[in-house]
């Protein structure tokens, strides 16, 4: 036989999850967190998963794992010490930063901390012009003092990032060679290999980001690696923001491609089953233990975004920005809102009723979970209205206190706002809810989709939970629970292209670049990309080519990136890209202006490698699937006597009416009354409102 298992750390549980490539069969083990070692929590996940499964090492075929250790290290501030280098008179790009506010009418809003203090930020002499020409040569006699500053300055890590170097990059490259060659330990970041895109701060920024993670980025998966190595499994891949997995060496020089690896794996499973159900519209539901994520899956495609700025409120939202940390590496286009079964509910000094975004996380979780929880969570609120069982949670495996959530509803929210419990808990899920249906609302209405002609695909540990409210409120017309939602992001793990990414910025009017010159860079990148496919043992015939444009009009800040058409580039290409263009513009922002001169800015393209595509299937039962009944709260009812499930027993074309809940290992699905479920042909169970 032979499997392929996917690590998901979340901000509650590390997940597990296992297929047999033969047959599509899953499986899933979950194992609680550990913030302080997130190493530990996988391995133990590793080996709980391979002793449940009694999966021998040696039929294991792809080990996937997504890690939160970039983001971390960002919001925690918790990096590598680094130096910035650049062209003199430059030293304060990443604090100066652009004029862009996420709140324009508050006065007093702080930027985020520059990961590089001033006094390791350091000059040199040199200057290269807009067209890449020379203005001031490279004063080399500077260099050797760079480094003695360096040295002294005891750094982990170096970003160099030099003026207009994705023109030029030989000042760039030259110091970079010098620093690599007298600090052979310390990792050299050259923002012409990083991010050889137009954009200084953006640049900058990016360079930056990655040195500062680099290093804690390299001691993990190093450690990782050999643990993994140890226990007899294949070589570790790690997935990418794009939504692609990359070898270990491939991410340690490019480590910004980490930033939401959890996040888009679940996108990415999202992909694998609509495609397998015929479903290529989709809005993807992701709600876990400290936040919810929302994206659109288009025809199939997922939409990805160079705007990204990680450790702040930007990713709510493509347009908002200032502040985070921008880097320019395609990510999968996420809206994220604090929004979790973690979150906490609190009252603030005017009375109001709040939800988030402070978590309880993983430690010391919700008040019910019993490990020193003090404050009511969303989870708390879901056990109080009956729809998760009051005794244990994972099959049994997790004791609750059903007393202890509801006394701390009582006394800190129901009691001051003058509520019943059940009213306080309702209050509690409408606003939970509210923040979530907008996350859904920024990647569908604010994109120019209509919602209406989208199914939902719903996971993560409670996702299941608020899926048909949001629906409800957003008029979806179908649900779909895949298999082993708790942990679906780690399925997505598993069923991940390798994927890498090349940009190179060409700025001109779209109508004096040549067909000769754009093939040129396109190659170029084109080889790049299969020499790193090939290195990773992906066959030629599995080795995919996907080449893009960014386009703006003449007067534009701001681009969008359209697809170029396959085969050779002619006349007819540049006048198709524009084409495009004018349709996106459209799309995107209601408007288009055909006279308006169209200008290209970036060439990308993505290297994919197909590592085949497996089919998941749900494990179904004889039908015989009600285990009681309990009572459980509903908008439209109250407290009713409500049907409990169990998933693993339910049968192919079994139909399940609301109100109803339906409980499996990993997560609790709930089926308010006015909806219904059926179990398809996969055992995924599709809901729609009577």
């Amino acid at each position: 036989m032979a499997w392929r298992i996917g690590v998901d750390i979340g901000g509650t549980f590390t997940d597990v999850a296992l297929i047999d490539e033969a047959h599509g069969a899953i499986g899933v083990a979950k194992t609680p967190t550990t913030p302080e070692d997130f190493g530990r929590g996988v391995l133990n996940g590793l080996n709980d998963a391979l002793a449940k499964y009694s999966i021998p090492p040696a039929e294991v075929t792809l080990l996937s794992h997504a890690t939160t250790v970039v983001t971390n290290a960002l919001l925690e501030e918790k990096g590598a010490r680094i130096a910035h280098v650049s062209t003199r008179g430059f030293r304060d790009v990443l604090e100066l930063r652009r004029s862009a506010r996420a709140d324009l009418y508050d006065l007093h809003q702080d930027p985020p901390a520059v990961l590089v203090p001033r006094h390791r930020r350091l000059e040199i002499t040199e200057r290269i012009a807009a067209d890449g020409s020379v203005v001031t040569p490279l004063a080399e006699d500077e260099v050797d003092d760079l480094i003695a500053d360096l040295r002294a300055l005891e750094v982990e890590a170096v970003a160099v990032s030099l003026l207009f170097s994705f023109q030029n990059n030989a000042h760039e490259k030259k110091v970079g060679a010098a620093i690599r060659a007298a600090l052979p330990d310390i990792p050299v970041f050259l923002s012409c290999e990083v991010l050889p895109e137009i954009r200084e701060f953006e640049r900058s920024s990016t360079t930056a980001v990655c040195a500062y993670v680099g290093p804690i980025l390299e001691s993990y998966l190093g450690q990782l690696q050999k643990a993994t190595d140890s226990l007899g499994l294949p070589d570790l891949m790690v997935m990418g923001s794009a939504g692609g997995v990359l070898d270990v060496a491939s991410v340690l020089g490019m480590p910004a491609a980490a930033v939401e690896s959890g996040p888009a794996a679940g996108v990415i499973a999202a992909q694998l089953i609509g495609r397998q159900i015929e479903k290529p519209n989709l809005l993807s539901f992701d709600m876990g233990g400290t936040t919810a994520k929302a994206s659109l899956i288009e025809n199939g495609r997922v939409e990805t975004t160079a705007e990204y700025e990680v450790g702040s409120s930007a990713s709510q939202t493509r347009w908002l920005h200032g502040t985070g940390h921008p880097i320019r590496v395609p990510v999968i286009d996420l809206a994220e809102v604090s929004a979790g079964g973690g979150s906490i509910a609190w009252i603030d000094p005017a009375g109001a009723l709040r939800v988030g975004p402070e978590s309880a996380g993983a430690v010391p979780g919700p008040v019910c979970y019993g490990q020193g929880g003090e404050k009511p969570t969303v989870t708390d609120v879901n056990l109080v209205l009956g729809y998760l069982d009051n005794t244990s949670l994972l099959g049994g495996n997790m004791r609750v206190d059903f007393a202890a959530a509801e006394n701390v509803l009582r006394t800190q929210i129901a009691e001051p706002l003058g509520q019943s419990v059940d009213q306080a808990a309702a209050g509690i899920r409408a606003i939970v809810n509210n923040a979530m249906a907008e996350a859904l609302r920024m990647v569908s209405v604010e994109r120019g989709h209509d919602p209406r002609d989208f199914a939902m695909i719903a996971f993560g540990g409670a996702g299941p939970l608020h899926a048909c409210d949001l629906a409800e409120e957003l008029d979806v017309p179908e649900v779909i629970v895949p298999p082993i939602p708790g942990a679906f992001s780690a399925l997505g793990l598993v069923g991940a292209n390798m994927r890498r990414d090349y940009s190179r910025t060409i700025y001109a009017p779209l109508t004096a670049v040549t067909p000769a010159s754009l093939a040129a860079i396109w190659e170029e990148m084109e080889t790049m990309g299969r020499d790193m496919l090939t290195q990773a043992r992906v066959p030629a015939a599995s080795q995919n080519i996907l080449r893009q444009a960014d386009l703006r009009y003449g007067r534009q800040a701001y681009e969008l990136t359209v697809d170029v058409p396959d085969g050779s580039v002619t006349e007819d290409t540049v006048a198709t890209l524009a084409g495009a263009f004018h349709t996106a513009h459209e799309r995107t922002y209601g408007h288009k202006n055909e006279v308006e001169p169209v200008h290209l800015v970036t060439l990308r393209l993505s290297a994919t490698g197909n590592l085949g595509e497996p089919r998941f299937t749900e494990g179904t039962g004889t039908g015989e699937s009600l285990k009681g009944a309990r009572p459980a709260w509903f908008p439209a009812t109250g407290r009713v006597d409500t049907p409990v499930h169990e998933r693993a027993r339910l049968a192919v074309g079994q139909e399940i009416a609301g109100p109803a809940i339906v409980e499996s290992l990993d997560s609790t699905l709930v089926i308010p009354p006015a909806w219904q479920g059926a179990v398809d042909a996969a055992g995924f169970i599709r809901l729609t409102r009577r």
